[in-house]
Parts: C-alpha cells; structure tokens; sequence
C-alpha cells in the first residue's frame, strides 16, 4: 500500500471514531477554511514514495495531528496503531505522552492522571460519549472519589483517546481540568465483510519473577453496503509484581521514657516513673529527643500484587442511508486484585513513653535520624486484602438529519462501577519489650533498620490485634441527551441541547476489628486467655496469643535498597490458620461509620451554541461561543455520632464559553478560549458525618454545603503544521479559580468533638485511653480561592529531512511548566515538648501539582522493522495536608523509561517485545516539604512483554 493510502484509511478511521464520539457530545471537529489543504502527511517527499512507508506507530501520530488541527479548541488525541493495538501498554501510560498530563502509578502502573497541574477529581472522563466513574482499591487505598482508575480497563478495548483542554457550551460541564473521551470501536468505519485480530503476550516482571498472560482478540463485520456493522473484542490479562521497599508512616514528635539512662517521667514522691504515669520533668536532652521529629513506624516491607483484568465491548451500527444512524454500545470490565503487605516494624507511634533513647544524632532539620532504643514495641504485620471492580456500560445514539439543514443526535445510556472489598484482613505480632533496637536515616530514604532481638523467632512474638475491614464503593451514571444543530446559512450554525444526569456514590464500611486481649483483662476473641492487668509490659506479660511455628509465615526481604546492617528476615502471622483458630470471618461486622456515606446528584440544563467560520479581510477563522446552564440537586447522607444524617441543596451555574481558531498561513493555527468552568466538590468531603482515627488521634468531618470548584479558564495557543505528519506548538494557559474548599484543623479533646467513645476503632490505642493526648480535628470550609498558570510546548516530527535510513526516524517531545499558589490551614511542630500543634496559613502550589513535565519519545519505522524509546519526567509535588506536625507531603521527582520493538514477520502476523519501567525507578514519598522527610521509598521493577499479533 502506497504511504498515502495508507494514511488516507487510518486519517478516516481516526476522524470516524471521533465523529462516533461527536455524536455523543465529545467535541466536534471544528470547520476550517474553505481552502485548506488536506493533511500534508498524505504527500510524501518527491522522489522518495517507496521508501517512506507511514504505518503502524507514525500513521497513528498523524492521524492524531489531523484531528488536533480541524478542532476549534484546544484538543489532543492518542489514536490506536492498528484495531485492537493501542500504543502502551495502559490508558493513563498512554495519556502522559499528551502534553500538559503527568500520571500518578500506583502498585508500578499508571492509575490516575492530572491535567495541567489539576488533580484527578477536576477531570471529567466519558467513555463512549457517557460521563462515567470507574474506582478500584489498587495501590495502597481504595478510591472513593470522583476521580477515574484507568487501570480498570485493558488498552486493546480503546481505538482513541480524545482529551479536551478548553470548554465549550456543548461540551460536558463539571472539569476544571479537562474532559477526556474514551472511545471503543466503530464497526462502520472499518473495512467490508469480516475481520479478525489476535494477541498474546506473555509478561514478565523481574523482582517477582513471574510470568503471567495478555490475550487479546476482535471479531468485526461490515455489510457489503455498508448499512450494518457489528465488532466484539475481548482483552484478558493475569500479572504479579512485587514493590519492596520502606515506609515510616509520617515523623512525629513525642516525648520518651528516658534519654541516655536520665528519666523524663517522676511520680509526685520525685522517684522516676519509669513505664508509665508520672509529670514530664525538663532536661536538655529529654526536651532535645521530645521536640526532635522521629519515624513514627519505621519498616521494611514486601508487598504483593496479583492482577487479573477482563475486559469485553460490544458495538452494533445501523445505517439505512446517509440520513440515519443508529449505534448501540456496550461495556464491561472486571478487575481483581490480591493485594498483600508483611512489613517488620517498630510501633513508636503513640508508644514512645516506655522507650529509652540512646547514643543519638539530630541533624540539621531538626530530626532524630539515628539512635538506639530499648523497651522498644516491635511489630510484624501481614496485610491481605481482596478486591474486586465491575465496571458496566450500555449506551445507544440516534444520529439523524432531519433536512440537509437540520440535524439531531439523541443519545442515552447508564453505566454502574462496583468496587468491592470483601476481605481486608490485618494480622499482629507483638513484642512489646524488645531490646537493642537501632535505625540510620542519614541516608533518608534509604534507612538501616536493625532489630536487636531474633525476629525470625515466633517465640518471641504474641499475637495482639486483628482487623478485618471489608468496603464496598458503588458508582452508577444515567443519561439522556438531546443535541440539534441548525445550519442557518454557509458558515453559521446554531447548536442547542438538554442533558439529565442522575449520579449514584454509595460506600460502605464495615470492621471486624478486636485486641486479642481487651482493657478488661478479657479475651475478645475466644474468652480462654486472661491478660496481665498492669499497663506495663514486662517479661512474662501476656496480651495476646503466643506464636508459633505453625501459625507464623517466614518473610525475606529481597533487594530493597536497604544498606547493609538491615534486618531482612522476619515472620508474620499466617493469616488462614490464625483466622481459623479465632474464627474471624465467623464474627459479626460492625458499621465503619467514617467510610459509610453515600451521594445523590441530578443534573438537569441545556446548552445554546453558535459556531461561524468564514474569513475578514482574508483573514479565515473559525469560532463557537455559547453558554451552558446547569442546575444541581444533591443529596448527602453520612453517619453522625451513630446516626444517619442527610442533608439536601441545590445550586445553579451559567457556563458560558468562547473558542476561535484563526488561520494567517495554510500550516499555522491561532488559537484563543476563555470559559468559566466547575467541579462538583468531593465525594468524601460532602458527608454530613464523622470518622475517628484512634491510632493517630485524628477526628474528621465533611461539609455537605461545599461550593463546588468554580473557574474561569483562559488559553491561548500557536500551532504550526511545519511538514507532514509535524507540529510545533506553544500554549499559555490560566485559571482563576474562585472557590477552593481547604480544611480548617485545630487540636482538642475528644469530649469536645461531642462523638461518643464507642466509635474509636477498638484495636487503636485511644480506645484505652481516649484522653492520653489532645486530637487533631479536622472539617472542611470554603476557602478564597487559587490561581494557576503555565505553559505548553510541543514538537513532534518524523526525521524525512536526514538522508537515507535516518529519514525513518521520528520524534515526539513535550515540555509543560505550572505554577499556582492557594493557602491552606496546616497544623505545624509543637514548640513545648507533648504540646499542642501550631495552627497556621500556608501557601503552596495545588495539591497533585508538578511545576516541571518533560516527555520524549524517539522511534523508527520501516516496511517490516519498528522501534521506540519513551522518557517521562516529572517534578515533585505535594500531594496532601499531613499531619503530626508536618507540613504538606507529597512525591518527589521521578523519570520512567519504557521502549519497544516489533517485527512484521507477514502482512498478517507481527511480533513484539516491551520493556516497562526499564530504569526501575524508585518512588519517593516525603512528608514535610521542607525537611523532606522519609514517608516512603518502593520499587517495583521491570516489566517485559514478549508476544505475537495476528490480523486477517
């Protein structure tokens, strides 16, 4: 095939799809001017059309050019290689090559992704045109907000990915960000009678060591006439990783039992009180270690991922003529995961008063880096956790012309994405005296951790606490849409719609929590073991369940970066036998009211647009402005001091926005838009109730009265169309953003939140003693507003220019720089050892903001060989209020390295190799941004993909 055949067919798929998505309120493709030329990749060089063979990797490129250049706003794309052969391995992977959009991975592998700077909560994502919300509990924590997991799905199900940076009045509300299109095949659009396209792809991932499938297959029919179409696909895959590495769980400041053999406790006699009670007596060294930032639980872990994800889509097409079109759409996904953490630790946290501190360093950040500790609580952990996401879709569009000047697009469809935990069981073994205990932060995020007494020994350990806290997070979207479009006279059309949205957030939480033996001296489990009733743990205490051989998991460490001196080996309680022999699951579930809320959103509006395109002085241009009204009726219900509490509201937003696109030269495009723009608050902040962290002496509640995100957006960009299938381009971007909610935190006694005791989690250690420290309450207000600024740059060009074989080289680098300010209430160090935090205002860039992305790829392609390298680089960020005096935490500075290399054995079969992460870079977790705390530092290794495609 000829390179602009070739181009021509993947240009009209590409567009075909894009239009399918159009019909379904994705942004159109926006007029041009009469005479612009077709797209300049479909020429090839002079004397050089059987050598430039534009296919595959490249034909992908340019058909995302051409849809970038006919829009009026600023639009990018990522569109599929070839049906069922997306470019990366995951959707959110995929994404960051778009510039201006950095990805946050969780578990080695891309979740969520931020747009200019705005986290995942600001952008709207729609699949099949249907505004939707996918969750999973991958990473660490399950996601319970608006934010989309788009590592729910398989990449092979999505032939395009559609990203809209600017608003228009046609276009969804509810984005401060952008609104990203997903969109699965458009049988239609392919070619007549049948089709068939096959993948299998073994992965392997070299610290697990293990080897799983990737399957992949489509069935595609379109009739002689091209009336009717139907495609099936259908994407399986089954994968373990493994992330080793540290965690300190935040820095605190408390004050210990003695420091250097001196007592900081004395009874009211004078006499040191050496375990426990007593009034905090001031020396230099106690105030010294007190006011000092310590790990609150410094550990080593091996923590476990085992994925299975399934994927189907369904599409039917029907066009009796050129008037009518009817496609009906459907989706579903399944994603499961076994997650599992075996951590060995030491729990300082809200224990330090037994603890004696010696041969000590305090560096220049005012933290404890290094010491020895005896009477030490040593603790090892084993976490399980089994979760499971369905994600299901159907919708179905009416495209029709009514005369050859009016036209409608009717479209409706639901979607529901259930994410559900039923298993999430923690495990304890305790030694609650060990000795000899030492740490080494001197190399921050590469501590050495030393246990002084044996912890490969069960002997040694008594299991003290169980938890078990199963969730369930339901999302569910209904929608109707009603689009028109009049075309007044040449050049002028006018747009106008109705939309009804009906959105569904409903979480559930559940504990099964217990101490083995309780504050009375009774066994909550089983009732057979009497706990010592002193509050001092000595040698021969009993509070929990002896270990032993049977029960107990030996857990190695592997390469985690650790120094040399590390304790690498220790044992964890074996999760099945130790749930058998208390009958765990057999126990009934109480209610985790913090995690047990639910929000009801109707939205109801319509939109009036106009777009023009034509020329003044000569000058050609095409324009849309128009504005967008909705009205939203929400509904909030969360769980309040044990009671159901729901509360009502509703408010208005006027939208209106303005796009042009100016056309001085055949290959330049100018482009301007301002628009003001909304993102619905929260979901977990919107609770009317409360929730209680009894382990960090935290209490929380939401605000159902939030004002939602508002905006006003304003971009501007230049685009030059240089050669074919190339782009540079530069755009300046800005938003002032009105409301921003910020939390307000204070510290308290837990009598003053007014919440009874019986909603501290048992097994926390303010269940013991609700009063032993003051709390840190937090609530959410109404903040003054952020601003945001910055700037894109793009270049993207296949190396034509360069003689011989170098002329099938191309390459593709973007660049985006943000900066924004927003102040937010933080509670700073204690000034007084056991004092309260300092309340303060603090101005910091947004949350989920990097300041610097840089991204790269360079490939190559000839008629059987391809080849490409990709870097992504992105600076650190804050990503969080903290807490325990610090401020702010956050991720730093990562680059990923990802290549791959195909083979066209025939023109039907094509073989693959991958490598993911090639670099294994770690990901580094701070806590305080300016001390630039240890909060976490974990790897997960290199991903290679071996296998073979098929097309017939």
């Amino acid at each position: 095939m000829r390179a602009g055949t070739t181009l021509g067919a993947v240009s009209l798929l590409a567009l075909s799809i894009t239009a399918n998505s159009a019909r379904a309120q994705a942004q159109e493709v926006a007029p041009v001017a009469a005479d612009t030329p077709a797209p300049a990749a479909e020429t090839p060089p002079p004397g050089d059309e059987e050598e430039i063979i534009v296919t595959g990797f490249r034909q992908s490129l340019g058909a995302a050019i051409n849809l970038k250049r006919q829009t009026v706003g600023s639009v990018d794309a990522i569109v599929a290689e070839d049906i069922a052969k997306f470019p990366d391995q995951n959707l959110a992977e995929s994404l960051q090559r778009i510039p201006g959009i950095s990805i946050q991975r969780d578990g080695g592998e891309g979740r969520a992704i931020t747009v200019r700077g705005l986290g995942a909560q600001f952008t709207r994502v729609r699949v099949n045109g249907l505004e939707t919300v996918a969750t999973s509990s991958d990473g660490a924590s399950a996601n319970r907000d608006r934010s989309f997991d788009f590592n729910v799905f398989a990449s092979e199900l999505f032939s395009s990915l559609v990203v809209h940076k600017t608003a228009e009045a046609s276009l969804d509300e509810g984005s401060l960000g952008a609104v990203v299109d997903l969109n699965t095949g458009n049988p239609l659009a392919g070619k007549y009678g049948l089709t068939m396209v096959g993948s299998a792809v073994a992965s392997y991932n070299d610290l697990s060591d293990k080897v799983g499938p990737r399957l992949a297959g489509l069935l595609s029919w379109k009739s002689p006439n091209g009336a009717f179409g139907v495609a099936l696909s259908a994407a399986y895959s089954n994968y373990k990783t493994l992330e080793l590495g540290n965690n300190t769980v935040r820095w605190a400041q408390s004050p210990f039992g003695s420091v250097d053999g001196t007592p900081c406790f004395y009874n009211a006699s004078g006499a040191p009180a050496l375990n426990s009670g007593g009034t905090y007596r001031s020396s230099p060294g106690c105030d010294e270690v007190a006011l000092a930032f310590h790990p609150r639980i410094p550990r080593y872990g091996v923590i476990g991922h085992d994925r299975e994800r399934l994927g189907i889509t369904g599409s039917v097409q029907w066009s009796p003529s050129d008037a009518t079109k009817v496609s009906v759409d459907a989706l579903y996904s399944r994603f499961k995961e076994i997650r599992t953490e075996k951590y060995a630790e030491v729990l300082f946290r809200s224990l330090e008063r037994p603890v004696d501190v010696s041969d000590y360093v305090i560096d220049a950040n005012n933290n404890l880096i290094s010491g020895t500790f005896n009477d030490v609580p040593v603790r090892t952990e084993n976490y399980y956790r089994e979760s499971t996401t369905e994600f299901y879709q159907f919708g179905a569009t009416w495209d029709q012309d009514v005369t050859d000047k009016f036209r409608f697009t009717l479209l409706g469809g639901f979607s529901k994405s259930d994410a559900s935990i039923p298993v999430e069981t923690t495990l304890i073994f305790d030694d609650r005296d060990a000795q000899g205990y030492s740490y080494d932060y001197s190399n921050m995020f590469k501590p050495r951790l030393s246990f002084g007494t044996d912890v490969t020994d069960p002997a040694n350990f008594q299991l003290s606490e169980i938890r078990d806290r199963p969730s369930s997070t339901i999302n569910k979207f209904r929608t109707a849409q009603l689009r028109t479009e009049w075309d007044v006279t040449d050049g002028f059309t006018l747009k106008a719609g109705g939309v009804y949205r009906r959105f569904n957030f409903d979480t559930e939480g559940f504990l099964r929590d217990t101490v083995v033996c309780g504050n009375g001296g009774v066994d909550r489990v089983l009732g057979t073991i009497n706990c010592s009733a002193s509050s001092a743990f000595g040698a021969g205490a009993i509070y929990g369940f002896p270990g032993t051989a049977a029960a107990s998991e030996l857990v190695n460490l592997g390469s985690a970066g650790q120094p040399s001196g590390t304790t690498t080996s220790w044992v964890v309680p074996d999760r099945q036998a130790w749930a058998d022999y208390t009958k765990l699951y057999d126990r009934a579930l109480a209610i985790d009211a913090g995690n047990t809320r639910s929000v009801v959103e109707e939205v109801k509006g319509g939109y009036f647009q106009f777009d023009l395109k034509g020329d003044i002085f000569g000058l050609e241009y095409a324009a849309n402005a128009g504005i967008r009204y909705v009205k939203t009726d929400q509904k909030s219900r969360g769980l309040n001091s044990g009671t159901e509490v729901q509360v009502e509201r509703s408010y208005e937003d006027w939208l209106p926005a303005m796009n042009l696109a100016l056309f001085p030269h055949r290959d330049i495009v100018l482009r301007a838009s301002i628009a003001d723009v909304v993102t619905r608050p929260s979901l977990g902040q919107l609770t009317p109730g409360g929730s209680v962290d009894g382990f960090n002496y935290r209490v929380n509640f939401g605000n159902p009265f939030l004002d939602p995100f508002r905006a006003t957006a304003y971009d501007v960009a230049f685009e030059w169309y240089f050669a074919p299938q190339s782009i540079f381009s530069v755009a300046l971007f800005k938003k002032d953003i009105a409301s921003f909610p910020v939390s307000q935190t204070f510290s308290g006694t837990f009598a003053s939140t007014g919440l009874p005791l019986s909603i501290i989690p048992p097994s926390s250690p303010a269940a013991a003693n609700p009063e032993g420290q003051l709390w840190t309450i937090n609530s959410i207000v109404n903040g003054t507003g952020a601003s945001l600024k910055g700037a894109e740059i793009s270049l993207q060009a296949p190396f034509t220019f360069l003689p011989g074989f170098l002329s099938r080289f191309g390459g593709i680098f973007n660049a985006t720089f943000v900066d924004s300010n927003a102040d937010y209430n933080v509670a700073g160090p204690a000034i007084v050892p056991g004092g309260a935090l300092i309340a303060a205002t603090r101005s910091s860039t947004l949350f989920g903001l990097s300041k610097r992305a840089f991204n790269g790829t360079l490939y190559y392609e000839d008629k059987k060989f391809s080849a490409r390298a990709s870097a992504s680089y992105r600076s650190g960020y804050n990503d969080a209020n903290s807490g325990t005096g610090n401020i702010f935490e956050g991720y730093r500075s990562t680059v990923n390295v990802d290549a791959s290399i195909r083979y066209k054995l025939t023109e039907w079969l094509e073989l693959s190799v991958e490598g993911v992460n090639l670099t294994d870079e770690y990901r580094e977790r701070f806590t305080d941004e300016d001390a630039q705390r240890n909060y976490e530092n974990n790897h997960f290794g290199r991903t290679f993909l071996v296998g073979a495609r098929f097309k017939m």
